[in-house]
């Protein structure tokens, strides 16, 4: 068992040691200034802060739970540290502004300097790690480079990452999203640079635990394979759950390199605004097989971490972390903010050798009925001791999945031939990752599928077979039949209606199926300014009173046709007669 005093702390170290980031694969680690007694160590994790500067009260109620407990935590060990895990200000207008009665306050120099404020008010050196928020000054700023300096600079930050030693061999490590203007797609996915992944590829590899080290991480979302609780209503389906969720590689890259490296040991996020109280917002690296197969999450343990003011609440928990370790493993409690700032132990975590650690719940799962709403289903594929669970959809002698109906309960999932994992979620058909069978976006929703019968049937063709049909598809002629054979056995996800209607849901080009629908929030914007325009013009044309008697729809691309060239872009139903 942990053998440590029971000390309520949370704060304090040197000056926050960090990482040059660079190309260069050395990896050295600044000398800290303040390191006492050996093994003892004491971490406060704050979650999504949101600060609005008209509602101080909960962080000022907050900050009060806190000091006391810094108190006692200089006054013993002196191994002290917090991390605030990012999304510092209120994505709102918040009347901060006298010249704007629109400009966000996320992400703004104010916003940063106020937060500096605040977590430097506690009279303890503070890390921080950048959010999805965190370069939203849009209106102030022209570019993520110009927002993200400027967010460095009122941190006192050299790197978005950061690593500080908080006791004998123990890191604590902090990585920082970059991107909001540039992303590729929802400027809301927690985006980790190429050169952040191998400045901690490169850390966990010289830090070894065969070498006695352990390191704690730090990021706003946590990563694909973490088993947290999520959101379907916002992040599944915008696709914004997981670290760099839309990068295939990348997304999978944490959770290979938490497989690889042993040393990595507890992994804390928040951006999803849940409570703590979730025997799911803690999910260890191992359990009983009794329990259910192996999780293969290393020798790691994950943690969801709440927030601190009441309107940035979810599910109405206001709670931080709290991290008590030495040399024999750690505790994660939760700091409850509604309780005057009550301690409860969540979870004892107990090292067994270097490269392993068991965890054990303190309590039973704390939530409440309605709080099932927000659970997703995850599929389980079991292990050589446990089959996959009752939602596995088997194919039958033929190769098909014979169609089933679907309604808003419908629990099943299943594998494509290509290793691709798609099921039922609430009524919608998601994909799921093939390895952590985590979900990761959208393939149809609940309002298109719900009442018809879905199911998977065989595609491939043979060459003789192939060259026949495709020489009668415009653009397709001459096309390689005898290589596309050869390919793995194509198949069809389709869905049936009560009229006889199928539909062929086709995988996106790079053979995932789940849609990447959600621009990033520059792009929306601009497509927003520009229905706007368009109402203001069509009710000046047609002498209309107000501009929101205009009918004005919008039009995308890119894909609406099998057809090798591109001759119509109405989209039928909306900007031309139905084909239906």
């Amino acid at each position: 068992s942990i053998n440590m005093r029971l000390v309520t702390a949370v704060i304090l170290i040197g000056h926050a040691a960090a990482f040059t980031p660079s190309t260069s694969s050395r990896t050295s680690l600044r000398p800290v200034t303040h390191l006492n007694a050996g093994d003892e160590f004491v971490v406060g994790v704050l979650g999504d802060l949101h600060i609005d500067p008209r509602k101080m009260e909960d962080y000022e109620t907050g900050k009060s739970h806190f000091m006391p407990i810094f108190e006692e935590a200089k006054g013993s060990h002196g191994n002290v540290a917090i991390v605030s895990l990012g999304d510092l200000g209120e994505s709102k207008n918040c009347d901060h502004n006298p010249e704007s009665d629109s400009e966000l306050f996320a992400g703004t120099t104010m916003c940063h300097e106020m937060a500096a404020g605040f977590l430097g008010s506690m009279g303890v050196p503070y890390d921080v790690v950048g959010g999805n928020h965190d370069l939203e000054g849009l209106d102030e700023f022209e570019t993520d480079k110009e927002n993200l300096e400027v967010y460095l600079r009122a941190h006192n930050k050299d790197t978005p990452q950061f690593c500080r030693q908080v006791a004998d061999k123990t890191l604590l490590v902090g990585m920082g999203s970059t991107l909001f203007r540039d992303a590729v797609f929802t400027s809301h996915e927690v985006t980790i640079d190429q050169a952040q992944i191998n400045w901690f590829e490169n850390l966990v590899q010289t830090h070894k635990a065969e070498d006695g080290w352990k390191v704690f991480v730090f990021t706003h979302a946590p990563p694909n394979g973490s088993g947290l609780r999520v959101l379907q209503e916002n992040h599944v389906v915008n696709g914004c759950c997981w670290l760099n969720h839309s990068n295939e590689e990348q997304c999978q890259k944490f959770i290979n390199l938490v497989r690889e490296h042993r040393c990595i040991k507890a992994w804390f996020s928040g951006h999803f605004h849940l409570g703590q109280d979730y025997q799911d917002s803690i999910t260890f690296p191992t359990i009983d097989p009794k329990e259910g197969p192996y999780p293969n999450r290393g020798s790691c343990v994950f943690a969801q971490t709440s927030v601190m003011r009441a309107g940035t609440s979810r599910d109405g928990r206001q709670q931080s972390r709290l991290i008590r370790g030495n040399k024999d493993g750690f505790e994660i409690c939760t700091v409850d903010h509604q309780k005057d700032g009550k301690i409860r132990v969540d979870a004892t975590i107990s090292y067994r050798g270097d490269t392993n650690e068991v965890g054990v719940y303190a309590h039973e799962d704390e939530a409440y009925d309605h709080d099932k709403y927000f659970k997703v289903y995850q599929p389980c594929a079991g292990d050589k001791l446990h089959p996959p669970d009752d939602g596995f959809k088997r194919y039958d002698a033929d190769g098909n999945i014979p169609p089933f109906d679907v309604d808003q309960d419908t629990v099943a999932w299943w594998y494509m031939s290509c290793g691709r994992a798609l099921g039922m979620l609430n009524g919608n058909l998601i994909e799921y990752d093939s390895s952590t069978l985590a979900p990761l976006g959208l393939v149809v929703g609940a309002d298109e599928l719900v009442g018809k019968k879905v199911g998977v049937i065989n595609s491939g063709l043979d060459a003789d077979t192939c060259e026949m049909m495709m020489d009668d598809e415009e653009g397709m002629e001459g096309a390689d039949c005898a290589a596309l054979a050869g390919d793995l056995r194509e198949q069809a996800v389709v869905m049936l209606d009560e009229s006889g209607l199928v539909t062929v849901v086709q995988p996106n080009e790079d053979g995932s199926y789940w849609r990447k629908i959600v621009r990033n929030k520059m792009v929306r914007m601009k497509e927003v300014r520009r229905v706007k325009a368009a109402k203001m013009w069509a009710a000046e044309l047609m002498n209309l009173e107000d501009d929101s008697d205009a009918n004005v729809v919008s039009s995308w691309g890119p894909y609406m046709t099998t057809s090798g060239t591109a001759k119509k872009t109405a989209v039928p139903g909306l900007t031309a007669k139905s084909a239906l």
